[in-house]
């Protein structure tokens, strides 16, 4: 079966899957109550087939290398040396099966709260996924930036048309903050394209540019992956899309949409431009303390479950981005291990948020208190997200916060110090957000009437939380296949700048001080 696997189109296949689901969602015909019906379960089935079919990557892929692995490779534009070039390893392969692991997540979230234009709806979710997908998996960075700019169209549609309040502001501010920055990143693989003359991943990785020319590609990839992380102070597109998405879409968008920013540092900026990123360190550490330690102030005084979740989101991926740049075994391991909790605890949250909301059509902290009484099984599993949010032991959120702050602690004591506030700050606003919505008196009469989580939710919340406890408890089960493939990041990445010793970094004598 390996072996098949490894002779077969099998990424092509989990990539484009969701779009053949798409195509015959939309060719189904009917009554508008018929077509919804078909279109949640054929959308449903798809997905599942989709993460199943991913799952097979997992158990076949060897961990022992940092080779990339089922790579399928032919001639696109084969005039300008631009390939269809697809495979994975060990840090895109876990990001592939955190976006498959999801969807079904989100349409079973969807099921009962999309009743207008479900169909769309369904197509929209789908034809998202094949973009993920395939930008994880996209070995080519003109592929590469046709998907990661191809997420943008339905995630722009599902905020815009399925969202509530200033839906439409929201939308439209998600577009333009993404947009924009992605421009800049055409520009730098364009530079990159006419310097090499390939436009091949790998290829690109072991070319030579000069280190005026990285510095200023370094800038325009900056300029869209911190957008998408997001960092510190491009970070306000995110609060207000989270807060007019459809909980499905805050799924996403938290879980996986988050991710590509880290991912395109961790692919383009730290192996193609090595002395770039040294020298823009400092920058990345200031930006990424600010946003650990600004939004979760913000965070505190939250009066909406959503807001307060989103910024909490821009905090914790401060911590990969300074795990990112810290450029060794263990804080690199500990910031992808870091986005992919926080794509699944953070994805729950949201999705906890949503389950009030269905019943109450309010986001509102104060209009809720005392839910532990009618709603103890929602409680509990509150708890274990709140609880991996906050970094618990034993939790997913844990593991990897704690290997960013330790791999940090070696390059910037300052840094790690400044950055664990925000672990202090992260268990008061959400222990905060715990204490009012769940204990207290329970004496509104709306709130009373709340019934506790239905068959469907717990079908979504069991598999979360089995994700939640196994990543805590046993965290070698994803460390061990992302080891080698890291350990070659980083290896080639200070190989690097030991050729260019003489490389000072931006604020250099700032920076012998932090440390």
């Amino acid at each position: 079966m390996g072996n098949f696997l490894t002779h077969s189109p099998i990424l092509s296949i989990i990539t484009f899957l969701p779009l053949v689901g798409a195509l015959v969602i939309l060719a189904i015909g009917g009554k508008p109550d018929v077509v919804a019906r078909q279109s949640r379960i054929i959308a449903l089935w798809t997905t599942l087939l989709t993460f199943v079919l991913s799952l097979t990557i997992w158990i076949y892929f060897q961990p022992g290398t940092a080779a990339f692995q089922f790579e399928e490779r032919f001639d696109w534009l084969p005039q300008y040396k631009i390939g269809y070039h697809m495979g994975v390893d060990g840090i895109s392969m876990l990001f592939v099966i955190l976006s498959t692991f999801l969807m079904p997540i989100c349409i079973l979230a969807s099921w009962e709260a999309i009743e207008k234009m479900v169909r769309e709806y369904m197509v929209a979710f789908l034809i998202l996924e094949t973009m993920m997908v395939g930008m994880f998996c996209a070995m080519d960075m003109v592929l590469f930036y046709v998907f990661f700019e191809g997420v943008l169209i339905p995630m722009f549609l599902i905020i815009g048309v399925w969202g509530g309040g200033r839906r439409v502001y929201s939308a439209f501010k998600f577009f333009l903050y993404t947009l924009t920055g992605s421009v800049l990143l055409l520009v730098a693989l364009l530079a990159m394209y006419f310097q090499v003359g390939t436009t091949d991943i790998p290829a690109l990785m072991q070319a030579q540019f000069s280190r005026e020319m990285q510095y200023w590609l370094w800038l325009g990839m900056f300029a869209s992956f911190a957008v998408k992380v997001p960092m510190w102070p491009v970070h306000t597109w995110l609060p207000d899309a989270h807060v007019d998405a459809p909980t499905a879409g805050s799924v996403i968008l938290a879980g996986v949409l988050l991710k590509m920013g880290g991912y395109g540092f961790l692919r383009f900026s730290l192996p193609m431009l090595p002395e770039a990123s040294a020298y823009f360190t400092p920058l990345v550490y200031t930006l990424s303390v600010i946003a650990v330690i600004y939004t979760s102030l913000v965070a505190l005084v939250q009066e909406d479950m959503k807001k307060l979740i989103a910024y909490s989101s821009v905090a914790h991926m401060g911590f990969v981005t300074i795990g990112v740049f810290s450029a060794n075994q263990q804080a690199v391991e500990g910031a992808i291990f870091q986005m992919l909790s926080h794509g699944v605890v953070s994805g729950a949250l949201f999705l906890c948020v949503g389950v009030v909301y269905d019943r109450l059509h309010t986001r509102e902290i104060g209009r809720y208190g005392g839910l532990v009484n009618n709603m103890p099984k929602y409680a509990f599993a509150f708890m274990v997200f709140m609880m991996a949010s906050v970094g618990l032991p034993g939790t997913a959120g844990f593991v990897g916060e704690f290997l960013v702050l330790g791999g940090t602690f070696q390059v910037s004591t300052w840094t790690a110090l400044l950055a664990a506030t925000g672990v202090i700050l992260g268990a008061a606003y959400m222990l905060y957000l715990y204490r009012r919505v769940v204990y207290g008196e329970l004496t509104k009469d709306d709130v009373k009437a709340m019934l506790d989580l239905e068959p469907r939710e717990i079908a979504i919340f069991v598999p979360i939380l089995i994700v939640v406890m196994w990543m805590g408890v046993y965290p070698m089960s994803f460390l061990g296949i992302m080891n080698q493939s890291v350990a070659e990041l980083v290896s080639g990445y200070h190989a690097a700048l030991k050729n260019s010793a003489d490389i000072a970094p931006l604020g250099s004598q700032f920076l012998a001080w932090l440390r």
